[in-house]
């Protein structure tokens, strides 16, 4: 073999970093080590994987051709390593959820995962489907959990689940005693809804088709909490899924408003890199998902 796993480690760093001073601090290297390292790698196959764009060094057409690759190698790498220690084959794991997946159904799998394989931790980022798409896409990210559709060729959108958008409002309202809206009365609410690049803000978008040029809408806000409290304020009518209101609805602090018209009804999904390795950590939170009740 003429190559070694520590060079693929500088270069998958230095693909993330853009600079070869902090990919070796990750690596707990010198710079000149990590430099000789990506020098040989490229001096041995007569190959340039980077382009220097003024201080950074981006990846040339081969480098992004190869990492897919060299991150799929790293990952099996490791995997064997843990198996030599550990005597087990499932690591740490990096998981990405949007806001309602990672705030309201993503704690009791990472406690079960944790259970299930002693000494894996599960780490966990929550953004917008935008910001977790851009994660798993640059493998930041192992997986991926969103609620908003997507078409990338270089991820693969797997259905989870179904979920369903409700509408709410203050009891003080006006609307709350009529609990049926028209698509006239739609048009007249001031609305509170997620922000652009949201996959509830998209779902949204699509049930309200022909209307959505003419909606109020008042405020858009990233968080689901902040648009509850909104709307507890009597500031306008909300729209989010219905795992995230349950217990509002219950302690009626929130009333349920229903337009049947339209359709509320959408989907989760996994999304992974086509190229990234498929682990037996990847595989049992996989299945761990889709055995949750939620």
């Amino acid at each position: 073999m003429h190559y070694t796993l520590r060079q693929i480690e500088v270069f998958l760093a230095t693909a993330h970093y853009e600079n070869v001073t902090q990919a070796a601090a990750s690596l707990s290297m010198s710079q000149s080590a990590a430099s000789s390292a990506l020098q040989d790698l490229e001096h041995r196959f007569d190959v340039q994987l980077f382009d220097r764009a003024g201080k950074r060094l981006q990846l040339s057409e081969l480098g992004k051709t190869l990492r897919p690759r060299a991150e799929a190698l790293m990952a099996q790498a490791r995997e064997f390593e843990r198996g030599l220690t550990l005597h087990s084959d499932v690591g740490d794991l990096k998981v990405g959820a949007t806001l309602t997946i990672g705030n309201y159904l993503v704690v009791p799998i990472m406690a079960n995962f944790m259970g299930q394989h002693s000494g894996s931790r599960v780490s966990l980022t929550v953004e917008n489907t935008v910001g977790i798409a851009n994660r798993v896409r640059n493998f930041e990210l192992d997986i991926g959990l969103i609620e908003g559709e997507l078409q990338d060729p270089v991820l693969e959108v797997i259905p989870w689940r179904d979920d369903e958008l409700m509408l709410f409002c203050a009891p003080e309202h006006p609307l709350a005693s009529r609990g049926v809206l028209s698509d006239a009365d739609l048009l007249e609410c001031q609305w509170i809804v997620r922000e652009a690049g949201s996959g509830t803000r998209q779902a949204f978008d699509r049930a309200m088709h022909g209307l959505l040029p003419d909606l109020n809408i008042r405020l858009e806000l990233q968080h689901t909490e902040a648009i509850k409290c909104a709307v507890e304020a009597n500031l306008g009518i909300g729209c989010l899924s219905a795992i995230t209101l349950r217990e509002a609805f219950t302690w009626g602090t929130l009333i349920k408003l229903q337009a049947p018209q339209r359709d509320w009804t959408r989907k989760f999904y996994f999304i992974l890199h086509r190229q990234k390795y498929r682990s037996a950590g990847i595989q049992s939170w996989l299945d761990l998902c889709r055995d949750h009740p939620g």
